[in-house]
């Protein structure tokens, strides 16, 4: 499995299917089906799984397990539309488990075409290269909890529920650990402000 993240496009002249469709489709045994979902979700879970463990071998076997798992119990899942949030969690909750595995926290790389803005000019090209490194010094300094909570609504867009429903726990959890992570990085970047 590849970790680029490069979407693939449709063919001329092939059908873009939804999400649910695909999953109903995968579900009764089409193997081209889950391949289109493998392909759709694949770059949002690695991008996902690198953030949270720092790691890109991890990552890429986090995402790996994910999806042969998900394509393993896909007769489990009661709605089609739940797909999404289901290989959320599962990602999550994942690199949770190696985080804990392995003790250390790990720093959280940032991806660097991030900081596209900055091109040809050197001053400010080190500047940002100096918020990314207190950046992801900041996200290492978060328990595992609170960076996969705050990847997950800062960086991923996801609701509280969504969040809560991934790691297990309650929203107002979540908007705590959010809050924590909120604060920290806040006090780390005040000189970027």
């Amino acid at each position: 499995m590849t970790t680029s993240e490069r979407e693939e496009a449709p063919a001329a002249g092939e059908t873009v299917l939804d999400d649910a469709t695909l999953v109903a489709r995968a579900r009764d045994g089409e193997i081209r089906a889950y391949e289109q979902l493998v392909l759709r979700f694949q770059g949002s879970m690695y991008r996902l799984a690198l953030r949270i463990l720092g790691n890109k071998g991890d990552a890429e076997d986090v995402v790996q397990e994910v999806f042969l798992g998900a394509w393993r119990r896909l007769d489990q899942l009661q709605e089609d539309a739940a797909f999404v949030g289901w290989l959320y969690r599962t990602t999550t909750n994942r690199c949770l488990n190696v985080i804990r595995a392995r003790k250390p926290v790990a720093a959280v790389e940032l991806d660097q075409q991030e900081s596209t803005g900055s091109a040809g000019r050197p001053d400010r090209e080190a500047e940002t290269s100096a918020q990314m490194t207190a950046l992801t010094g900041a996200l290492g300094e978060l328990t595992a909890e609170q960076r996969a909570c705050w990847l997950l609504r800062e960086v991923h867009g996801r609701s509280y529920d969504e969040i809560a429903q991934a790691i297990g726990a309650t929203p107002t959890a979540v908007r705590g650990r959010i809050a924590r992570a909120r604060a920290q990085l806040a006090e780390v970047m005040a000189p970027w402000r």
